[in-house]
């Protein structure tokens, strides 16, 4: 067996040199990025390869002696590549694992590279044993940017490294974390980036896709896309992440500073902090259900301090209306994809309009021919429909943003649940969670989304009281309740109740509420009701 393991690591580079000349893509066991006299070195496998390895040349470019080295092979270890890697002057190195072993005296690259440092020393293959400290990244999902990589190579530099260090993670209690200064970043001035806030089944994370498709394949530009999802999917918010440039883009983590920023629900505003995001003079395109002589007045009064204070560029269109106008009630994604193409400038406007519906028509023929036809007639009036808005020179609102959860919560609810909700889950400290990693229950309730933009309204003069509507709904908006006549001395004004329509039961109640704060506009309730008003709307109308 030892033969055999003995052989891969040359084998390995004969596969490659015969993989680059078929393609002209070079891969070898152990690559190293950076300046050529470097005292300080990052050694990384995986995920965090190109976030490490962009930021060492970008600092070495500034006469930083800083270099990263890659393993492109973890098993077998590859020993003498690994030393002929290594710059000749190296000082400190620090040693990068996405991974923890608890009980462990170091994780699994830590402990390799520190072998193979200990053996050639003893070998003389390399003349003193440098300065080796491990950490962990990128653990939970958690980010791992330049600045992060800029605090390891920071750490190696203090005088006293830390050793079995954290980056990305707030470890209050074991005081493993690195300090990271957040304003660090990369030369980005070569790239276009757009952030897009949508809700779950709006169609806003398919039409990202399609637009990367669009632009990758008709422009010189390369494209990139990530998209965040939250864990409650339909109806809570997705966020796409687009870069495009002349260049390949070598930045696999979350963009920081956007030049184009859509929010397509308007209720975003009060909850999301997204323009915490745009650069000075960004384009910010929002989905407004008032007109655009008013929205101003509407917008929450942190919000237009941003504004006002970066100089942002402030578009709005009622895209639901236009989807409802259009047949696509709920369906936003080509309204506002139309605009995004028409104010980023990326493609001539007619061009744009082109690919979008062959796009269209790739993406939605199968599900019928009126589907495609609804989603250009879309397409062709969203642009009539899209209005710049003048930004004054001060603020008009009063309002700021939403309260947020209740102060009756418990208390992990008003700290970590709602420091979720915000988005702000990679910053909660190691101290606000349970020590045995435990989840507490019961949360949910605490929770109002009030995402949606059209309510049910229940009608009891028209209610044969089936059950069907609170039966579909999957979010437990719609519940009815059969009550004695007497509770309802009490009740609030405008409560609606309708007598029951079993016999036997004169002095028995039927009523319908409707929560409006947990409903997500599935329009499920509407399709089911078998009732016909004479509007033609049904029992469960939209108003």
């Amino acid at each position: 067996m030892n033969t055999f393991y003995s052989a891969v690591v040359g084998i390995l580079k004969d596969e490659m040199r015969k993989f680059a000349a078929l393609t002209g893509r070079e891969y070898s066991p152990v690559r190293y990025y950076g300046a050529a006299d470097a005292e300080d070195v990052i050694v990384i496998m995986g995920s965090g390869v190109e976030t490490a390895s962009e930021t060492a040349l970008f600092l070495a470019k500034s006469g930083e002696k800083v270099g990263v080295i890659q393993m492109t092979l973890y098993r077998p270890f590859p020993n003498d590549e690994f030393i002929a890697a290594l710059p000749k002057g190296v000082k400190r190195i620090a040693v990068l694992d996405r991974t923890k072993e608890a009980g462990s005296s170091g994780e699994p690259l830590y402990q390799d590279v520190m072998i193979t440092l200990m053996e050639a020393v003893s070998k003389r293959q390399w003349p003193a044993m440098p300065l080796v400290v491990g950490g962990r990244y990128g653990l939970s999902s958690k980010e791992f940017t330049p600045a992060m990589v800029k605090s390891v190579f920071d750490n190696l530099t203090s005088g006293s490294p830390k050793n079995h260090f954290t980056v990305g993670i707030n470890d209050d209690v074991g005081k493993t974390s690195l300090d990271v200064d957040t304003t660090f970043a990369l030369d980005e001035s070569d790239w276009t980036q757009a952030l897009f806030f949508g809700l779950g089944a709006d169609g806003t994370v398919g039409a990202n896709k399609n637009s990367i498709k669009i632009i990758g394949e008709n422009t010189d530009l390369f494209a990139q896309g990530y998209f965040v999802y939250d864990s409650k999917k339909s109806g809570a918010m997705t966020v796409s992440h687009l870069r495009f440039g002349k260049k390949p883009i070598k930045a696999p983590y979350l963009i920081r500073s956007a030049d184009f920023i859509a929010c397509h629900q308007f209720n975003f505003l009060e909850k999301e902090e997204m323009l915490a995001f745009a650069k000075p003079g960004a384009t910010f395109l929002l989905n407004s259900p008032f007109p655009f002589d008013e929205v101003w007045n509407r917008i929450p009064l942190a919000v237009q301090r941003v504004i006002i204070d970066k100089a942002i560029k402030l578009y709005v269109i009622d895209a639901d209306d236009v989807a409802q106008k259009t047949g696509m009630a709920g369906r936003i994604n080509t309204i506002m994809q139309t605009c995004f193409f028409a104010l980023s400038g990326v493609l001539p406007p007619d061009e744009a309009i082109s690919q979008i519906k062959k796009a269209i028509e790739k993406t939605y023929l199968k599900k019928g021919q009126s589907v495609v036809e609804k989603n250009f007639k879309a397409v062709d009036q969203t642009l009539a429909n899209l209005f710049e808005v003048p930004i004054p020179a001060n603020t008009t609102a009063t309002n700021g943003h939403a309260a947020g959860i209740s102060a009756q919560a418990p208390e992990f609810v008003r700290t970590v649940t709602q420091a979720m909700i915000k988005g702000l889950g990679d910053s909660i400290p190691v101290s606000a969670l349970p020590v045995d990693g435990t989840y507490p229950s019961g949360t949910s309730k605490w929770e109002k989304r009030n995402v949606s933009s059209r309510i049910a309204v229940w009608e009891p003069d028209l209610c044969i009281q089936c059950g069907n509507c609170g039966f579909v709904c999957p979010h437990s908006v719609i519940r009815a309740k059969f009550f004695h006549k007497d509770h309802l001395d009490g009740a609030p004004v405008g409560f609606k109740s309708a007598p029951i329509n079993a016999r036997g039961f004169p002095e028995t109640k039927y009523s319908l509420n409707v929560y409006l704060e947990d409903c997500t506009g599935c329009n499920l309730c509407y399709e089911v009701c078998p009732v016909d008003a004479p509007d033609g709307k049904g029992n469960s109308g939209y108003p």
